[in-house]
């Protein structure tokens, strides 16, 4: 047995002992909720996100048994969409699947647009929602959304990778293991099951004794053309002006790609949603190119230089500027796992697919080392946080101590204030301009997060992205939930949520689930009494001014009766008084009701001219 057990080993084969949970299963029939938490705990799944519901009460009875052994537990959100913006942000913190539950019927509508969200940003989740008994199906039972109800299914087969309906016991063990499968394999994103509760009641066989399905969901793309490598190599070393447009499918592959800028002497701009892989200060660094980006950025590309190297974008409309042709051109070389992705870019010159990483450290071993260049991260002396590199719009406004407080001015005091470990969060619409555009705290080397559930890396490398946003989908009120997800899956780190008023009166109450939970996330609602976009917006192409205006609402007392403390700022000089070790030391929430000034303009003028609204 010994021979055996190393043979297996060497072939990548892993024989678990009895005290795994898969392994604990084997030797019995087990109820099918019971065999679905045990996979999630093999998989290192620590927590499932939902609302509880009578067609998916047995899967709640095995979490709600597996949380008293320390092992899956269940996290409550106050919305089934909320629920699927926490397994979201869950998973792009820890590198996991994000998991979450509904029941049937309109629990499992209420969840499509945070599955949608997912799909569009490739976020690998598993979505399982309830039925009602399958002899109840097309006897107008209470919730019923299969095919012969509100069709569900039907549904979420638009923005999921893989998507099926339970009909027999027998069936659950291998369409699980393929829902992981798809949700963890490029293109990822989201896989859903759609389970009868007398299914999930059901008796089900243990697991094959040889088999190691969950070894699959860690197999990384690894096939690389080669020839293509080549040729990119003749590309760059050809290349007087090369830059490099970091996406946001560049995590694992960070440090190698900005060792590929140094060796190559090259000048880095990122998409929006890369930004949050770099240091800011870097002095190759050009700003963000696309939605809410820097004129800094847009001058290199319009400066045409001879090659454009695109590594893990797909080119939608806020990472390509609204299809700028100073981009998607012929000095184009695109580089992506993606084949959807790499569809998008017709126009290149190159394609190059497979594994990014595994393509830079190719390139690296390849290219030679060029003259040395002025590639290094700028000092950290001085209050000044700004790159003299990077183009900053309106920056008097950056530094203004006046009252109410710009936007520019509370980026400028979350940069400076938190500490180089935070993960910021910027919600759809002016809160994603603001914090793209100005957000830039200092250095982040070294800053390491030691939490289980989280990958043990540089915070601006693997999944650490030290600033995420939700592009192309775009749901507002998406951050508040990814927040709570995000400090749910890796609480050693603080969480900062930069929301708007309109987001959270959308969403902002899944704020109990972070009081419930204990999370230190600090909630910054940008309070203007308004939908910001939308005021901008008409302002800016001149439209009738209409439905921009909300209430006024003092959202300290809001989160005070939920049992969440909370300040009130109108003026740089409140921020200042803050004590955010006090805060970030609580055991729970903390919101920040800012009073911005709603008359300054966000840096949204790719967005219209997108829409037509502007030339």
């Amino acid at each position: 047995m010994d021979h055996l057990n190393a043979a297996l080993a060497r072939a990548g084969i892993d024989r678990r002992s009895a005290a795994d949970p898969v392994e604990a299963v084997r030797s019995e029939r087990v109820e099918a909720a019971e065999l679905i938490v045990a996979y999630l705990d093999k998989i290192g799944v620590r927590h499932v996100f939902g609302v509880p519901g009578g067609a998916i009460e047995p899967i709640y009875n095995a979490l709600a048994r597996s949380g008293r052994r320390g092992g899956v537990s269940a996290v409550v959100a106050r919305h089934e969409s909320g629920a699927a913006f926490m397994a979201d942000g869950y998973a792009r913190e820890t590198g996991k699947i994000g998991v979450v539950v509904a029941t049937s019927g309109p629990g499992a509508t209420n969840l499509i647009t945070g599955v949608a969200g997912a799909y569009a940003n490739s976020v690998p989740m598993l979505v399982i929602t309830g039925q009602p008994p399958l002899h109840n199906f097309g006897k107008n039972a209470l919730q019923e959304s299969s095919c012969t109800g509100i069709n569900t299914i039907g549904m979420l087969r638009h923005c999921t990778r893989y998507n099926s309906l339970v009909s027999h016991a027998d069936q659950l063990e291998i369409k699980l293991i393929s829902a992981l499968m798809q949700a963890c394999q490029t293109p990822r994103g989201p896989a859903h099951l759609s389970i009868p509760v007398d299914i999930l009641r059901s008796a089900v066989n243990a697991p094959s004794q040889t088999a190691d399905y969950t070894s699959l969901l860690r197999l990384k793309p690894s096939m690389v053309d080669l020839h293509a490598v080549r040729q990119l190599q003749g590309e760059i070393e050809r290349a007087a002006r090369p830059v490099f447009l970091i996406g946001n499918g560049c995590g694992e592959a960070i440090e190698a790609i900005l060792k590929l800028v140094e060796r190559t002497g090259a000048l880095f701009i990122t998409t929006p949603d890369g930004k949050g892989f770099v240091n800011p200060r870097h002095r190759a660094y050009r700003g963000v190119f696309g939605f809410g980006g820097h004129a800094s950025a847009d001058a290199l590309l319009r400066a045409a230089p001879d090659l454009v190297v695109a590594l893990g974008t797909g080119f939608g409309e806020f990472s390509s500027a609204g299809w700028c042709n100073h981009l998607l051109n012929s000095r184009l070389v695109h580089v992506d796992s993606c084949e959807e992705n790499l569809m998008r870019s017709p126009m290149a010159r190159l394609h190059v697919r497979g594994r990014i990483l595994t393509v830079c450290a190719l390139l690296l071993e390849r290219l030679q080392p060029g003259a040395a260049s002025n590639v290094v991260d700028l000092p950290e002396t001085g209050s000044d946080l700004s790159n003299p590199e990077v183009t900053m719009h309106a920056p008097e406004s950056f530094d203004s101590d006046a009252t109410p407080i710009k936007p520019q001015r509370l980026m400028k005091e979350l940069s400076r204030r938190f500490p180089p470990h935070t993960r910021f969060l910027a919600d759809a619409g002016n809160s994603m301009t603001w914090a793209i555009h100005y957000l830039q705290p200092r250095n982040r080397r070294g800053a390491r997060s030691q939490h289980r559930d989280a990958p043990a890396r540089d915070a601006r490398s693997g999944t650490a992205s030290w600033l995420r946003v939700t592009m192309d989908f775009a749901s507002m009120g998406w951050a508040i939930g990814a927040a709570v997800g995000i400090a749910r899956g890796n609480p050693s780190c603080p969480v900062v949520c930069i929301t708007g008023d309109g987001s959270y009166l959308m969403s902002g109450q899944e704020i109990t689930v972070a009081a419930a939970e204990q999370l230190p996330v600090v909630f910054v609602i940008l309070n203007d009494s308004a939908y910001g976009m939308v005021m901008h917006g008409q302002r800016m192409a001149r439209a009738e001014p209409i439905g921009f205006e909300l209430p006024e609402v003092d959202y300290r007392l809001m989160a005070l009766a939920m049992g969440v403390p909370g300040h009130v700022i109108d003026s740089p000089a409140d921020f200042e008084a803050l004590d955010i070790d006090e805060i970030l030391s609580r055991k729970g929430p903390t919101l920040l009701d800012v009073r911005i000034d709603r008359e300054e303009v966000p840096p949204m003028f790719q967005r219209l001219k997108a829409l037509g609204s502007i030339q």
